[in-house]
C-alpha cells in the first residue's frame, strides 16, 4: 500500500516535534502498520534523505518493483526508512 501524502505529512510533523524521541520509531510503526518500516543509523544510509530531523533522517522506501529501493518521490513510497542520527556534541 502507497503512503498518502496525509501520512507522509502526519510522520513528518511528528519527527519534527521538540517532543521528539529515539522511541517514535516504534510509535510510527504503531500508528501507521500497513507501511514497510526500516530503522538504522544514519551512518549506514548513503542515500540523501527525503527529510532530515533533529533526531532522525527520514528517506522514502519504494517497494513497488523486485527489489526494494530508497526513493524520493512519495507518490512511490510503499514505506519508511528511519535512520537515528548521531547525538550532536
Amino acid at each position: 500500500m502507497a503512503l498518502a501524502a496525509i501520512e507522509l505529512a502526519a510522520i513528518e510533523q511528528m519527527l519534527k516535534s521538540p517532543n521528539a524521541t529515539p522511541q517514535a520509531y516504534l510509535e510510527l510503526r504503531q500508528k501507521f502498520p500497513h507501511l514497510a518500516w526500516i530503522r538504522c543509523d544514519a551512518s549506514d544510509v548513503t542515500e540523501t534523505p527525503y527529510r532530515s530531523f533533529d533526531l532522525f533522517d527520514l528517506h522514502l522506501l519504494d517497494g513497488s518493483d523486485h527489489c526494494a529501493a530508497i526513493t524520493d518521490d512519495p507518490a512511490r513510497a510503499t514505506g519508511i526508512v528511519l535512520a537515528k542520527r548521531a547525538a550532536a556534541s
